[in-house]
C-alpha cells in the first residue's frame, strides 16, 4: 500500500488542485492511503476534512520579506516547521510527498529531501510562488498548469480541476442550465463573472452596457457577487444572480464569457473549450494576466486591461465579437487546443515516475 503526502492550502488556488489529484489517487488506488499537509490558519483547515482526507498539521512559517522580528525568528520557526514534516513522513511511512505550493510546500520538499523520499511538484500559476521555485531544484518531477511558466524542469501537465467540469456535458446540460437561471436554451449566452465577491469594473462596465449586449440577440447571465449592490434591470434575457453555487450550469449555458484571469478560472474556461475576454485583476505582480497569456496566444482569449473596461469598451469590442461566428468558432477551436480535462490524470503520472525512480 502506497502513502501519499499532498502539501499544500492557504488558499482555493493550492487547495482545490490538490483535492482533485487526491481524489484521483483514491479513485485509482482505494487502499492507498491519501495524507494532506497544511496549516490551521489555510482554507485547508476546513475543506480537507470535509472531503475526507486527514490533515496533518505544520506551523505556518513565512519567509521573512524584510529585516524585523519575524526575520530573526525565521531560523528556528524554519527548522521546526521542517521537523514537523519530519516526524509525520517518518511516522506515517510516506512514500512519495506532493507539493502545491503555499506555506505548507516549503518546509515539505526540505523534510522530504533529508528523508530520501520523492516530491513533486505542481504550479497553478503562470508566475510561480517562491515555495515551488526552491522546490522545483530537487524534485522528481515538476509539472505547471499553463506554457512559460519559469520554473525548472516544469512540464506542461495542466489544472487538475474539480470532477464536476471534467465530466461536465456542456450540451446534454444546457436545456437544464437555461432553466435553473431563467433563460432561453435555444438563443445564445454572455456569460459575466469576477468571483465569489464579484469585481466592480466588470459590473459597472456591464451595467452600462447590458443592453447593448441584448439588442445584439444575446442573452446576459450576470453573477456580480456576494457584496455587489447593482440593481437587477428584471428585464426578459438578463439573468442577474449575487453568487452561484452551480457553476458547472453557469458554464454549460455559456457561448462566451467575461471574467477575471484567475488560474482555475483560465484553466476550466479553456478545458470547456469556451471563448473568453479576460479583464485580469490589477493587483500584485501581474499574476492574472500570465494567466492568460498562453489562450490569448493561442487565439482563444483577448484581454481588455482592467482600467479600460467600460461601457463603451464593451460596445466597441466585445459586441462586435458576438456577432462575429467564424471568429467565435476560431476560438472555441483554440481554447481546446491550450485546455485539457486531463490534469489531475497527468500530477498522477508524474507521481507514478517519482515512486519509480525512486524503486
Amino acid at each position: 500500500m502506497t502513502t501519499y503526502l499532498l502539501a499544500g492550502g492557504g488558499t482555493a488556488g493550492h487547495v482545490n488542485p490538490l483535492l482533485a489529484v487526491a481524489d484521483a489517487l483514491r479513485e485509482r488506488e482505494p487502499d492507498a492511503q491519501v495524507l494532506v499537509l497544511g496549516t490551521r490558519e489555510g482554507l485547508e483547515a476546513r475543506l480537507v476534512p470535509a472531503r475526507g482526507y486527514e490533515l496533518l498539521f505544520v506551523d505556518k512559517v513565512p519567509f521573512p520579506r524584510r529585516p524585523n522580528r519575524s526575520a530573526l525568528l525565521f531560523p528556528a520557526r524554519w527548522r521546526r516547521a521542517i521537523a514537523q514534516v519530519g516526524g509525520h513522513i517518518r511516522s506515517r511511512g510516506v512514500d512519495v510527498v506532493v507539493g502545491f505550493g503555499g506555506y505548507a510546500s516549503a518546509p515539505a520538499y526540505v523534510a522530504a529531501r533529508r528523508a530520501g523520499v520523492p516530491y513533486v511538484v505542481h504550479e497553478a500559476n503562470a508566475k510561480p510562488g517562491l515555495a515551488n521555485v526552491l522546490g522545483a531544484r530537487g524534485a522528481a518531477a515538476v509539472g505547471v498548469a499553463f506554457a512559460g511558466t519559469p520554473l525548472r524542469g516544469g512540464e506542461v501537465v495542466g489544472m487538475p480541476l474539480r470532477r464536476e467540469i471534467v465530466e461536465l456535458d456542456r450540451a446534454g446540460r444546457r436545456a437544464e442550465a437555461a432553466d435553473a437561471f431563467g433563460l432561453d436554451a435555444e438563443r445564445p449566452t454572455l456569460l459575466v463573472f469576477g468571483g465569489s465577491l464579484g469585481a466592480l469594473r466588470l459590473n459597472e462596465a456591464f451595467a452600462g452596457a447590458w443592453q447593448d449586449v441584448l439588442d445584439a440577440g444575446w442573452q446576459l447571465l450576470h453573477i456580480t457577487g456576494e457584496r455587489s449592490e447593482l440593481p437587477d434591470p428584471g428585464v426578459p434575457g438578463y439573468a442577474m444572480r449575487r453568487y452561484v453555487d452551480r457553476m458547472d450550469l453557469a458554464f454549460a449555458l455559456a457561448d462566451v464569457i467575461v471574467s477575471r484571469s484567475g488560474a482555475a478560472t483560465v484553466s476550466e474556461i479553456s478545458a470547456l473549450g469556451i471563448p473568453a475576454v479576460y479583464v485580469p485583476y490589477a493587483v500584485g505582480n501581474g499574476e492574472q494576466r500570465l494567466n492568460a497569456a498562453s489562450a490569448v496566444e493561442a487565439g482563444a482569449a483577448l484581454i481588455v486591461p482592467d482600467a479600460e473596461c467600460t461601457p463603451d469598451r464593451i460596445r466597441s469590442e466585445i459586441v462586435p465579437l458576438l456577432a462575429d461566428h467564424d471568429r467565435l468558432e476560431r476560438m472555441r477551436g483554440a481554447a481546446a487546443s491550450v485546455g485539457t480535462r486531463q490534469g489531475a490524470e497527468n500530477v498522477v503520472a508524474h507521481i507514478d515516475r517519482a515512486l519509480a525512480l525512486a524503486r
